[in-house]
């Protein structure tokens, strides 16, 4: 028996009937009649189940995908849900963050000759005063100098380590906002900086008259006023007239005796105190009794 395959499908090659007539060899050809037929019928019945069998395993993997495919956009909903902020889904647990306070307004600095508040302008100089309260609240002011004093012009501080005369490590310089409209007048505070118009960081100086040539022309950049002192000019201008000269690292306009910035404390709308209230004045002393020495002014 030979086997051929056309197109996928097989087929058996059978002898023909013998013609003749020939008993022996006509009962031959009649019973490979009969072999034949059943060979046919017993191949047709296992091709039919053949053909079910690969229905059955096709429509098991059609099954299969379209389930995988329902399952992926299962997945795909499930996900949405999560990241939904509408979904009733729990959503991931986020990590802490420290609640927002009130904005800072002002800030109160306690300097060894006093104690005065600058009131921050956000509105106008936004980078700058963010830059300001970054310090202010990591706490990089204390112990800090205010190591240059022009009278009449300003005094300036907040680089310098007050004990080793050394400048403080700091972050990227703030970009330059002169040109807010706030003047260099009287009492304002701004940004100290060097020739680089963008190279203002940690330093700061208090105005002690109007210098209109510290704000900005069309020609060049000035220096960004972003506060200004609201209460203790006085001390600001004791600081003014302090006696200056070479000092340590400072060749010239150092306090030879050192003002010192303790600390720089963050104020709000919600502060009920600024300052602290002045001592009540002390009375004068009794008139001196005969034979005892008067009371020497105070120092």
């Amino acid at each position: 028996m030979q086997s051929v395959t056309r197109t996928g499908t097989a087929r058996t090659c059978l002898p023909g009937p013998i013609h003749g007539h020939d008993p022996i060899h006509g009962r031959r050809a009649g019973g490979a009649s009969r072999v034949a037929r059943g060979l046919r019928e017993t191949l047709g019945v296992a091709l039919t189940r053949s053909a079910a069998l690969l229905a059955a395993i096709a429509l098991c993997a059609a099954l299969g995908a379209t389930q995988g495919a329902w399952a992926a956009e299962g997945q795909s909903s499930t996900a949405s849900a999560a990241t939904s902020p509408t979904s009733a889904a729990t959503p991931a647990a986020a990590a802490p963050t420290v609640p927002a306070g009130p904005p800072i307004t002002a800030v109160r600095v306690t300097t060894s000759m006093g104690v005065f508040v600058v009131e921050l302008n956000a509105e106008r100089a936004p980078l700058t005063v963010q830059n300001f309260v970054r310090y202010v609240n990591e706490g990089f002011y204390t112990n800090t100098l205010f190591h240059r004093v022009v009278g009449n012009f300003v005094v300036q501080g907040g680089g310098y380590d007050a004990t080793s005369l050394k400048l403080k490590p700091t972050h990227d310089y703030v970009f330059n906002e002169s040109g807010n409209g706030l003047q260099n007048k009287r009492g304002s505070v701004g940004m100290a900086r060097s020739g680089p118009p963008h190279s203002a960081n940690t330093q700061f100086y208090v105005n002690l008259a109007d210098n209109s040539e510290l704000d900005p022309l069309a020609t060049r950049w000035g220096y960004a006023v972003f506060g200004q002192v609201i209460e203790g000019m006085d001390v600001v201008e004791k600081m003014g007239v302090i006696a200056t000269g070479s000092l340590g690292p400072f060749k010239s306009e150092a306090p030879l005796r050192p003002i010192v910035i303790q600390k720089v404390e963050p104020l709000t709308n919600a502060s009920t105190s600024t300052v602290a209230p002045a001592a009540a004045p002390t009375p004068p002393p009794p008139p001196a009794a005969a034979g005892e020495g008067s009371t020497p002014p105070p120092q």
